[in-house]
C-alpha cells in the first residue's frame, strides 16, 4: 500500500514538473518572439513599416550600414556615444551615492537616520517624472539647458536623486555581521577603510546589481532626456533617436533602421551583464565558502 502511495505521489510530482516546464517554455517563447521578430526585421531588404510576412523574404546588412553612414536626417553614432557617455558617468556617480548612503544608514548611528529613511521611502512612492517640470526649470535657471551643458544636466538629473534608492543595498549590508566592523575599529581602521576594504568586497553581488540598474536607467530613459535636450539634436540620446525614426515623416524610410538601432541598443546592456556576471558568481561563491 505504501509503495502505491509513494508511486502515486511520484507520478503526481512528475506531472506537476512537466506542466511547470511547459508553462515556462511557453512564457519564454512569448517573451522571445517579439525580440526575434525585431532582429529579423533589422535584416530586411526594403523599407516601410507595412509587412506582409512574419519573416523577411530577403536579408541585408544595409540597415545597419545606413545607421553609421547616412546622417542627413539623424546622426545615430553621435546619439549612441552621447547616451554611452551619460550612462557611464551616471553609473559611476549613482553607484557611489547608493553605496555611501546604504553604508551610513546600515552601519552608522546618527540623529536624523530614521527620519531620513522615512522621507526617502515616501519620496520613492512617487514616480520620478512627477518632478520633471520642476527639474527642468531649476536646470534652466542654472543655465544648463542650452549648449554643451546639456549632457551635464542629464547626468545630474539621472544621478542626483539616486541616493534615495538605497533600501535594497542597505538590506544586504544589514546581513553583514557588525562584529567585523567592531574588530576592524579595534585594529585602528577608519570608517572609510572599513567601507572600502571590508563592506564593499562583501557586497559584490549587490554592487553588480546596482551597476547594471544605474547604467540601464539613463540608457533607456526617454522622458527626461527629451525634456532637457528638446530640439538640440546634437545632444539627443538613442531613445530620442529611435522615437524620431517612427515619426510619420520618417517611419516609411527609417522603420527597418529603427529595428537595427533597437538591436544595437541592446548590445551594451548584454555585454555589461556578461562582464559583471563573472564577478557576481565569484562573490556568491566566496559568500557560500565563508
Amino acid at each position: 500500500m505504501a509503495k502505491k502511495v509513494s508511486g502515486g505521489m511520484k507520478a503526481k510530482r512528475i506531472t506537476l514538473d512537466v506542466v511547470t516546464y511547459v508553462f515556462l517554455v511557453v512564457m519564454c517563447l512569448i517573451w522571445l518572439i517579439p525580440f526575434f521578430w525585431l532582429v529579423m526585421q533589422s535584416f530586411r531588404d526594403g523599407k516601410g513599416q507595412f509587412i506582409s510576412t512574419f519573416l523577411p523574404t530577403a536579408y541585408t546588412l544595409n540597415n545597419y550600414k545606413a545607421l553609421f553612414t547616412e546622417f542627413d536626417v539623424m546622426n545615430f553614432p553621435r546619439m549612441f556615444m552621447n547616451t554611452f557617455f551619460i550612462a557611464c558617468c551616471t553609473c559611476v556617480i549613482s553607484t557611489f551615492f547608493v553605496l555611501s548612503v546604504s553604508y551610513c544608514t546600515s552601519r552608522l548611528k546618527w540623529k536624523m537616520r530614521k527620519p531620513y529613511m522615512n522621507m526617502a521611502m515616501v519620496l520613492n512612492l512617487f514616480p520620478g517624472f512627477m518632478s520633471m517640470v520642476a527639474v527642468y526649470f531649476i536646470l534652466k535657471a542654472l543655465g544648463m539647458t542650452e549648449g554643451n551643458k546639456i549632457p551635464l544636466a542629464m547626468i545630474i538629473c539621472f544621478s542626483a536623486g539616486s541616493g534615495t534608492g538605497f533600501y535594497v543595498m542597505k538590506g544586504y549590508m544589514d546581513t553583514i555581521p557588525k562584529s567585523m566592523d567592531e574588530a576592524a575599529s579595534m585594529d585602528g581602521c577608519t570608517h572609510w577603510q572599513i567601507f572600502t576594504k571590508i563592506t564593499l568586497p562583501l557586497c559584490k553581488p549587490m554592487i553588480v546589481y546596482q551597476v547594471i540598474t544605474s547604467f540601464m536607467g539613463p540608457w533607456v530613459d526617454f522622458v527626461f532626456a527629451k525634456v532637457i535636450a528638446r530640439t538640440n539634436s546634437q545632444y539627443f540620446t538613442v531613445s530620442i533617436g529611435l522615437w524620431s525614426m517612427l515619426e510619420k515623416e520618417y517611419v516609411d524610410t527609417w522603420f527597418v533602421r529603427f529595428c537595427a538601432g533597437a538591436v544595437l541598443v541592446s548590445i551594451p546592456i548584454a555585454i555589461l551583464f556578461m562582464v559583471t556576471q563573472k564577478f557576481y558568481q565569484e562573490a556568491m561563491g566566496g559568500a557560500v565558502k565563508g
